[in-house]
């Protein structure tokens, strides 16, 4: 999705740089108005104190535009991945309803 090498080794798969250019990408390659970059840590393993199980960072590409944001999530892996699906649409949806203004 147009990641680049260097931003993974520099700042890891879970990042804002990583989906910032996840989102960018994909919008890119799609040739769409909006996109959704997510990455994140469903569990149950593979967390760090620095990024816990439940860490999910998304990126959001727009017209004239991109965002990314943060949350942790509660539950086991297919809840963490369901919270963090319901969260990027609804994100989504209130940036098409803005027509790209971040919310």
């Amino acid at each position: 999705m147009g990641v680049l090498p260097e931003t993974l080794l520099e700042h890891g798969a879970v990042s804002r740089q990583t989906v910032y250019e996840m989102a960018r990408g994909a919008k890119a390659v799609a040739q769409a108005d909006y996109a959704v970059g997510i990455s994140g840590i469903a569990g149950p393993g593979g967390g760090s104190e620095s990024k816990p199980v439940g860490t999910v960072w998304f990126g959001f590409a727009f017209p004239g535009g991109s965002c990314e944001e943060i949350r942790r999530f509660d539950g086991n892996r297919e809840s963490v991945r369901a919270q963090a699906v319901a969260f990027a649409l609804e994100r989504l949806a209130g940036l098409v309803e803005n027509g790209g203004d971040a919310v």
